[in-house]
């Protein structure tokens, strides 16, 4: 069995290097300006998993926002991570809301949020070849006008899209996805996902068979979320935007380190798939060593049940999954 709690990590030339670069760029991408408050800091949601973040990203409806114009003669788009994705006539992205029901169809993306996700009119569509016409609906929305459906699952675009193909709305929050053809969630390998975003009837990523012999830390491909990072145990790792980049200082203590729980050092020798200088130890306020990547503080997530679940993905809108070059994925 291997040992990845009490491993340590060499202090060598090149993690003084890397935490020279930290103090150079302490706002780099995804980075936060230090929290400069001492001890606990609890998430806005601690009990929690995928899908608490609902909220539209700030700026979502700035000047990229598309006005709510029909979708026209639907098309099928292919994506290399996600297959086969639902895209409107000119090519850009359809997505459904976890928050919203199928059966019977309801919208709950009003307000702000309906700025950021402006839903498709049900007005002017058509399907093509490999869209079912049957499957085409609408539902009355609060301020009486009507959303497409498919599938019974109100469609939106997403405002951050510009071009066509984009997904940048992909995974956001844990609540959004791109549709499949059928109005399922967009999966490579089939025509859409069940509620865990995962595709219907495949194992996670991650699972139990494919985590017994694994490196300290290494690489895996999520259906939603891309290449992420996990343990030696399959488990996710996670980044809390509310640590600081420099000085390394870990902002999770008290309620919150009992939910998140910071990773120890390892082997750099034992990793694959991340460039070994990116990875490195601080000290905690405890006295223990803790790994991060990039600078950023590293934590696994108590309320993932088996190795490959991603349930503290976007959790109080400060917990994210990484990726190997430790950026932040944020959706």
């Amino acid at each position: 069995m291997r040992k990845w709690q009490g491993a340590s990590v060499a202090v060598t030339a090149v993690a003084m290097m890397l935490m020279t670069s930290c103090a150079q760029d302490p706002g780099g991408a995804g980075a936060t300006q230090p929290a400069g408050q001492p001890g606990a800091v609890t998430p806005q949601d601690p009990a929690g998993g995928a899908g608490q973040n609902s909220a539209p990203p700030a700026g979502g409806a700035g000047q990229g926002a598309q006005k709510a114009k029909p979708a026209g003669q639907l098309t099928i788009g292919d994506s290399e991570e996600l297959g086969q994705v639902l895209t409107d006539s000119a090519g850009f992205t359809l997505y459904r809301f976890e928050k919203d029901k199928a059966s019977p169809p309801q919208a709950t993306c009003e307000g702000d949020c309906a700025k950021a996700w402006p839903p498709v009119p049900a007005a002017d569509v058509s399907s093509t070849a490999g869209i079912d016409e049957a499957l085409l609906g609408e539902v009355s929305r609060a301020d009486g006008t009507k959303q497409l459906t498919v599938g019974g699952w109100p469609m939106y675009r997403y405002a951050k899209d510009t071009e066509p193909w984009q997904t940048n709305g992909q995974g956001m929050g844990g609540t959004w996805y791109a549709a499949a053809p059928d109005g399922k969630k967009a999966a490579a390998g089939g025509s859409g996902g069940g509620a865990g975003g995962k595709p219907e009837g495949s194992a996670p990523a991650g699972g139990a068979q494919e985590s017994r012999n694994l490196p300290a830390v290494s690489t895996v491909q999520d259906a939603d979320l891309g290449t992420i990072i996990r343990d030696g145990k399959g488990r996710t790792l996670y980044a809390f935007t509310k640590d600081s980049r420099w000085p390394m200082k870990s902002n999770c203590a008290g309620k919150c380190e009992e939910l998140w729980k910071p990773v120890g050092a390892v082997d750099l020798k034992d990793v694959k798939g991340i460039t070994p200088k990116l990875l490195t130890t601080f000290k905690r306020d405890d006295g223990t060593e803790q790994l991060s990547i990039d600078c950023w503080p590293l934590y696994t997530y108590t309320g993932d049940e088996k190795a490959g679940d991603t349930n503290g993905q976007g959790v109080g809108g400060t917990w994210f999954t990484v990726s190997p070059k430790g950026k932040l994925i944020k959706g």
